[in-house]
């Protein structure tokens, strides 16, 4: 059963990957500008795999600040009204509404982030979930899984796209530093690592848990 070898891997956790696009580092001060979760899967050989991905494109909060090296960066441009931006409260609304529906399939207790550099991405979500003042988040306050460090153990690589690629997983560039396609290809990667060490006997579910099924 899928659902009781999810709940069992992470000790109750759901995994969710995101990413974030923003107008600067400072998640006080710079806009939120996108953000994307991939919902992930697992199938009956206990094996993860990418589900649906949730995008919106956000309008930068009242007096924030955009670093014009970031939007450069990134090539966001919050004015263009071809972006469809809506609130930072809609959008986590949304994408939260998403994560409680896969949370609760999977029969876990709460839902846990997975990004590459997780803390940079966990700081501007925890700020606009702040801003938005929604009070009940399914994501875990601090607690993340960061691809960054378990590419660097599994792969040896740190950047997104070296780890991608070393774990056999295409990637274009020209596509890169929109939150869509990272999420989606750190939510391939994510997948790729822990399927690789299941395969490899690194974890394995505990008797008690297959005893439940």
């Amino acid at each position: 059963m899928p659902h009781a070898q999810l709940k069992n891997r992470f000790r109750g956790y759901y995994p969710v990957v995101i990413d974030v696009e923003t107008a600067g580092f400072d998640p006080q001060k710079n806009a939120l500008l996108e953000i994307a979760a991939t919902l992930t899967e697992m199938n009956e050989d206990g094996e993860f795999y990418c589900g649906e991905t949730i995008q919106f494109n956000i309008e930068p909060f009242e007096g924030s600040v955009l670093e014009q090296s970031a939007l450069e960066f990134n090539g966001i441009d919050p004015s263009n009204p071809l972006r469809a931006a809506v609130d930072e409260r809609a959008a986590l609304q949304e994408i939260f509404k998403q994560i409680r529906k896969r949370q609760k399939h999977y029969n876990c207790q709460r839902s846990v982030m997975v990004a590459h550099n997780s803390a940079f991405d966990m700081g501007f979500v925890n700020a606009a979930i702040a801003r938005a003042n929604i009070k009940r988040s399914p994501l875990h306050p601090f607690v993340s899984f960061d691809t960054t460090s378990l590419a660097g153990l599994t792969l040896g690589q740190t950047v997104l796209v070296k780890a991608c690629k070393a774990a056999g997983i295409e990637f274009d560039n020209k596509e890169a530093h929109s939150a869509l396609y990272d999420t989606q290809k750190t939510a391939e990667l994510f997948c790729y690592m822990v399927n690789k060490w299941k395969s490899l006997g690194g974890w394995q579910e505990p008797e008690e848990a297959a005893s439940e099924k």
